[in-house]
């Protein structure tokens, strides 16, 4: 197991030209924090976008999910969204989307079709149904495929909220076989590399470390009383804030039962219902009025990425207490504006987050336990907990993570090739000790 930027000769050989990345289930252009929108898609559209201001075309392949949608986006310069129909455009989802699998996989396949041969030099498929697709897009063109799952169904159940559905066994199968077939495998962290080797049995040498990045010109301090003035916050009241969607994974809930026990702080929740949480989509509303703190709880729709900056910079605190996290980009983006994290000790966040320093890991899910936390870090002299918050930040960028993927791509082809070779040698010595065994028997090879 290696960090993706360690080739084995200090260089990055085999850069592509162009890659096809796969995200079946959700679209890069799709706004964080509503339905199955997240860090997956912000994560898949900046590594595009900052591989495209290098050289490297990228297409990023994606189901429609509306009418509307183009069939083709010109998001930049280098940077193409494919909108590919496959099955009805609403009221699917992504536990749906295994039976549309074929049509995605056809659309993806025509789509090529009409390139030259070896048009894409690398697929990079994004969660374990689009992992499904590249296999096949891998074997079809002759590429090698790259792998990312961002979450895996073993280690989501393992720690399920309360209340919340389990990953089918469809799914757990159904990632075995990417982890089986992918020729490298990307991770956000050294724990996925860990539990990709333990539950998976994946090939340690295949795998690369490749931290998630934020965007350092995008999410920097700013004026918190100016960013307060817009949310309509008073200038003086302590705020926490929690920023994703509203699922039971995510654990706002944990937030509001802490705050239940801080008198003086007020909550502001940006993000809409997902996953589970569409069943019961005013629950922490209700759970707020039960809690008698409904007044000091702000609730906020999902948010644009600039809208995102204010929230974070209005907060005092930014609180992650999410059950199973791969990394944690909220905690970075909070971080890079200055805003101290208090966040599980779960998956990625010990590395999003430095304990201590630029924040605070609590390591389970008791309110009480939480709200300690969260008063502690309220209590820290805040120029010096803004100070670590951004230089911790500073260790993450898209600029870091797109070299690390640009590492693995050239292993992966340079490997890839390397095997065809072996092949093409093996095939040839094996022909010519056929048509050596023919002579022998007196047969016309």
């Amino acid at each position: 197991m290696r960090h993706a930027r360690e080739l084995s000769d200090g260089s990055i050989d085999g850069v592509p030209r162009r890659v096809a990345v796969i995200s079946v289930h959700t679209s890069p252009l799709a706004q964080p924090g509503t339905g199955d929108a997240g860090g997956m898609n912000v994560y898949v559209l900046q590594t595009a976008l900052h591989m495209a201001r290098r050289g490297v075309e990228v297409e990023i392949f994606t189901r429609a999910t509306s009418s509307s949608d183009e069939p083709l986006v010109h998001v930049a310069p280098g940077v193409l969204v494919r909108n590919v129909v496959a099955g009805p455009f609403e009221g699917l989802d992504k536990y749906d989307l295994p039976t549309q699998l074929c049509a995605f996989t056809a659309g993806v396949l025509r789509a090529e079709a009409t390139h030259e041969a070896g048009y894409y030099d690398v697929v990079h498929s994004h969660y374990w149904l689009s992992g499904q697709v590249g296999w096949l897009a891998r074997d079809r063109w002759a590429v090698p495929l790259v792998h990312t799952a961002h979450t895996l169904a073993a280690v989501k159940n393992a720690a399920l909220a309360e209340g919340d559905s389990p990953e089918p066994p469809l799914r757990a199968v159904g990632e075995q076989q990417v982890v089986d077939e992918a020729d490298r495998l990307v991770v956000n962290t050294e724990d996925e590399a860990q539990q990709l080797v333990s539950l998976h049995h994946a090939d340690a040498n295949r795998i690369d470390v490749v931290y998630p990045g934020v965007d350092l010109e995008m999410f920097t301090p700013g004026d918190r009383d100016a960013a307060r003035a817009v949310l309509g916050l008073a200038a003086r009241e302590r705020v926490v804030a929690f920023v994703g969607r509203i699922q039971p994974l995510k654990a706002p809930d944990v937030l509001l039962r802490a705050a239940a026990k801080l008198p003086q702080v007020r909550v502001l929740i940006a993000g809409g219902p997902s996953g589970s949480g569409l069943s019961t989509p005013d629950a922490l509303v209700e759970l707020a009025a039960e809690l008698g703190i409904a007044d000091r709880v702000t609730f906020l729709p999902p948010q644009s990425r600039e809208q995102l900056v204010n929230v974070y910079r209005a907060a005092d605190v930014v609180a992650v207490p999410s059950y199973s996290e791969s990394f944690g980009l909220v905690a970075v983006e909070a971080q890079s504006c200055g805003t101290p994290v208090v966040a599980a000790a779960v998956g990625g966040l010990p590395v999003a987050v430095a304990d201590g320093v630029s924040g605070a890991l609590v390591p389970n899910h008791d309110p009480g336990q939480w709200a300690d936390a969260i008063a502690a870090v309220l209590d820290r002299d805040p120029v010096e907990s803004s100070r670590a918050a951004v230089e911790h930040a500073r260790r993450f960028s898209w600029d870091n993570t797109v070299d690390g993927l640009l590492a693995s791509y050239g292993q992966a082809i340079t490997d890839y090739a390397s095997a065809r070779r072996r092949r093409a040698a093996g095939d040839l010595l094996a022909r010519r000790n056929g048509r050596r065994w023919s002579i022998r028997r007196g047969v016309r090879a």
